[in-house]
């Protein structure tokens, strides 16, 4: 086994949330040893319910989002704020709720958030899809509120609304969607959202360069199609290309790095097999479709990644770091330019719970958010500083 546990101590308090509630915090250690480096997983907070999304603010305080519709402030000492007001209704259903949380490459100087969700039908019809709003955080409320995307067509689903959001370096926002698994042979349809990655100015226009653009019938804010449900999202480092990882059925869990039109085959090609069993593509090869940069037989149950640039981890710098729902765990690609040399399970013994997302803090640690009605926020550091 390539981790072990090897020391672990605790340390419980209670503090009072600077911007309103109390949460009992429990700061519990565990050291532990990897390829390359012995680390501490530190439970920074718990008491989260399902959180989904994770966001640093400048001055290191963390937005994280609750799947049933709370956005929340977690002090760096753990603190817990009371509900950040102005935050808008979610449908709160199996997958459902509020999901990702972004902000603004210009966040010092026009404080806007991002937020992905899952929004009912305004017409009041049983329909659902993934929505995007940007606001302004002043203090503990979200202000001057607006729709910059909504999904397309509303669907009668709980399940497979994707959807991280992640800037380019020139700006532009993608979001990432699901097939909204009944619907899944939309994903090869350019009339809809489902099983998309869009691509968006911050306004919620679409780039001229878009590669539908000048297509009858498509939808001209589709970056690339033939996903199944893109819950992670990143953007390397050196070349600026935007990666996803895209989580499949009973196996086919793929990475992927989708280029301007592509088709990434979903449903028609996958390494996958549905849930029960039954063979949803004999092919994982399809004529006009492309292949995953990498994928896992069994799923692993992929959920967010980052690239590690921090100098808390050296031997990490520039590897690709992949969350894991089902398998309690992240993977570690470790890469050579693009290519994928080596993978290293990290963490899997020291958090023993389901893994939603994974970020990069501003002190060059990495931080996990479990996904659990007794979530955590957990934060990974070196332990041989």
């Amino acid at each position: 086994m390539l981790h072990k546990i090897f020391k672990t101590s605790t340390l419980a308090l209670v503090c009072t949330a600077a911007l309103g509630g109390t949460v009992a915090v429990t700061a519990q250690t565990e050291e532990a040893q990897t390829e390359r480096h012995n680390v501490e997983v530190t439970t920074v907070t718990e008491g989260l319910n399902f959180p989904w999304g994770l966001a640093f603010l400048p001055n290191g305080d963390a937005l994280v989002t609750e799947k049933s519709g709370n956005l929340r402030r977690v002090g760096t000492n753990g603190v817990i704020s009371d509900p950040i007001a102005g935050v808008p209704n979610v449908v709160y259903k199996s997958q459902g709720g509020l999901l990702d949380v972004a902000l603004d490459p210009n966040f010092e100087n026009n404080e806007r958030v991002y937020l992905s969700y899952s929004e009912a039908d305004p017409d009041g019809g049983p329909g659902n899809s993934t929505a995007v709003v940007r606001g302004k955080l002043v203090g503990n409320n979200l202000q001057e509120i607006e729709v910059i995307f909504r999904g397309m067509p509303k669907y009668e689903s709980g399940a497979h609304f994707g959807s991280r959001l992640v800037f380019s370096p020139q700006g532009h926002l993608f979001i990432t969607l699901g097939d909204r698994y009944s619907a899944m042979d939309d994903a090869q349809t350019l009339d809809n959202h489902h099983g998309k990655v869009v691509r968006i100015w911050p306004d919620g226009s679409v780039p001229e360069d878009n590669p539908f653009v000048a297509q009858e019938g498509a939808l001209p804010e589709i970056w690339s199609y033939g996903h199944r449900n893109v819950q992670g999202a990143a953007i390397h480092p050196g070349t600026g290309e935007l990666w996803t990882v895209e989580h499949g059925p009973k196996g086919g869990d793929e990475v992927n790095i989708p280029v301007a039109g592509g088709n990434y085959g979903w449903p028609i090609a996958t390494y996958g097999v549905d849930y029960d069993g039954s063979i949803i593509s004999d092919q994982t090869h399809v004529e006009g479709t492309l292949q995953p940069h990498y994928y896992w037989v069994p799923s692993i149950a992929t959920a967010n990644a980052i690239f590690y640039t921090g100098s808390e981890f050296p031997a990490w710098q520039g590897d690709f770091l992949v969350a894991a729902l089902k398998a309690m765990k992240v993977a570690r690609l470790d890469l050579e330019g693009e290519r994928v040399m080596h993978e290293e399970i990290l963490f899997e013994d020291a958090v023993q719970q389901r893994i939603r997302d994974i970020e990069q803090g501003p002190d060059g640690a990495i931080y996990l958010v479990t996904d659990d009605r007794n979530g955590k926020l957990i934060r990974i550091s070196n332990a041989d500083d």
